[in-house]
């Protein structure tokens, strides 16, 4: 069996391009990966495509081997495009490795430390400007069944203009949507760099009352030590990761105790291979890992077969206003019942793809934004 085909396809969903990878054999076979960089997702295509002579006419058994050849490929290697389009190659040959074998991936992983997944709502109180529509928003997340969403109420433009007001108007949403939920459900802050290490622990002090499960990204991610620092000060977890791309990224932050909960991605920081060592690490220090799930149903089905298989899980993403698109494009839709996850039992990744729904949704430039909302700008 030999690598016969690298195949991309781009579809526009909403706010976003989804970028799919199809990895096909002269047998016949194929795997799905998921390369889904918001933004400059064309570069991320062109890389997936410069990569194609590192793997057709191979053997695609072994993810692990074909990881290094694609990693050493060149000598300036790294970045969130390689990286990504590495991360969609990798997710599809895990995929075909287990259609090969006729098993589930994480059987591939060593099997399962859990036969279902906890999920959060992600971006789920996104225009929840009142106390009265905070309160509402967490209320139907626990009517749906979660048993913890994530929400970001910060402004970087009010902290500018008054940081004392805007840090006391969100912690009155957080107040509102704690109400609204209840004590036993975990809120998640997502502050999205737009605080400084200073209104980081103003906020902090003002929404411990309300109890949040971790503040996200309060500050830029680039700068380990003083993300070590703030951690040190806040009564509040940090929750940090998504744009660490390795486990060479991410082994300072937590040499350093600079976050309780880590969040790799498994398609921005180059797939499978490379997050389960990123887990792993995590793991020396006793880190549980919470996903950054942000991408399509291949990005879903590919954290969801590392969560089962790593012993330090702890919550799983699920952007849940696209949970009935990415379901209808599935052969097999994920199984979510109260608030958890059921784990796919088909070989590779568990479904194939029905793209032909998507033919409406023709690629769409992307608007630059970035990190428009920062502090910083």
């Amino acid at each position: 069996m030999k690598i016969a085909k690298i195949e991309t396809f781009t579809f526009w969903i909403e706010w976003c391009n989804w970028l799919f990878v199809k990895v096909s054999t002269d047998e016949g076979l194929c795997g799905w990966g998921e390369g889904s960089l918001h933004g400059a997702i064309q570069s991320v295509e062109t890389a997936v495509h410069e990569l194609e002579p590192v793997l057709l006419g191979r053997d695609p058994s072994g993810p692990e081997r074909h990881w290094q050849a694609m990693y050493h490929a060149w000598r300036w290697r790294g970045g969130p495009t390689l990286f990504t389009a590495m991360g969609a190659l990798d997710i599809a040959l895990w995929d075909l490795e287990g259609k090969r074998l006729g098993v589930p991936v994480y059987r591939l992983l060593g099997g399962p430390h859990r036969e279902r997944l906890r999920g959060y709502a992600s971006h789920w109180l996104v225009g929840a400007d009142t106390p009265e529509k905070a309160n509402a928003a967490a209320r139907e997340a626990v009517r749906r069944g979660f048993t913890a969403f994530k929400w970001g109420p910060f402004s970087a433009q009010r902290l500018r203009e008054n940081e004392a007001g805007a840090i006391a108007r969100a912690a009155e949403l957080m107040a509102a949507a704690r109400e609204g939920a209840g004590p036993e459900v975990e809120i998640f802050v997502e502050c999205g760099e737009k605080l400084s290490p200073r209104s980081a622990v103003l906020a902090a002090r003002a929404f411990a009352p309300y109890r949040p499960g971790w503040f996200e990204e309060p500050i830029p991610f680039e700068n380990a030590a003083t993300m070590v620092r703030l951690q040190q000060e806040l009564p509040v977890p940090i929750a940090t990761g998504e744009r660490l791309l390795s486990r060479w990224e991410v082994r300072e932050i937590l040499e350093g105790g600079g976050c309780k909960i880590l969040q790799p991605d498994v398609m921005h920081a180059a797939g499978i291979t490379e997050v389960r060592k990123i887990c792993t690490l995590a793991d020396t220090y006793y880190v549980p890992v919470a996903p950054h799930n942000p991408g399509g149903p291949i990005c879903m089905l590919a954290a969801m077969h590392l969560a089962a298989a790593i012993p330090n899980f702890y919550i799983l993403e699920q952007m849940e206003e696209e949970r009935e698109l990415r379901d209808a494009i599935c052969t097999n839709p994920v199984r979510y019942r109260d608030g958890f996850f059921e784990l796919p039992t088909g070989p590779g990744l568990g479904t194939d793809l029905k793209l032909e729904l998507l033919r409406e949704r023709a690629f769409r430039p992307q608007s630059v934004s970035g990190s428009a909302e920062s502090l910083w700008r």
